[in-house]
């Protein structure tokens, strides 16, 4: 089986050398075997899994939720209902995440819609607007993650 240094299997994968360390450290990757040198020896089982996380993270998925799913993924012979259920999980997450953002939307062309033309930004309507807005807000609690925390 062929191995490759860490450059090489960041670029074989488009990812930053520091992320597949920190995969690495969160256990999602295997520790790879080293070199005489101390050089890390990856394979293509690493390549594989790491093109595996990314996927899963380009899907917007947490780390907990990658981690589970790799749980599965090297236990073939389990039942998949859990990924089920962690895949129902995660698009009701996406469906908040996107009404979030439409209403986001919604408030940005609000904004947008209090200035119509540029003038001195002692005058400018959206700088007003979002003063406004700030100062009848409610003081924010800071976010809690709506899926799987990550």
């Amino acid at each position: 089986m062929a191995t490759m240094r860490i450059g090489e299997l960041a670029s074989a994968c488009s990812t930053p050398i520091e992320t597949i360390r920190y995969y690495e450290h969160e256990g999602l990757l295997p520790q790879p075997p080293r070199s005489s040198g101390n050089f890390r020896l990856y394979d293509t089982r690493h390549r594989e899994r790491l093109q595996f996380i990314r996927y899963c993270r380009s899907l917007d998925m947490s780390l907990d939720e990658v981690r589970l799913l790799l749980r599965f993924k090297d236990a073939p012979e389990r039942d998949c209902g859990d990924v089920n259920a962690l895949l129902d999980e995660h698009l009701e997450h996406v469906s908040r995440r996107i009404r979030q953002l439409r209403a986001l939307q919604r408030q940005l062309r609000e904004l947008r819609g209090h200035c119509g033309a540029a003038r001195s930004a002692g005058h400018c309507g959206i700088l007003r607007g979002l003063t406004r807005a700030a100062h009848d807000a409610p003081v924010a609690a800071p976010e809690r993650p709506s899926h799987v925390a990550g």
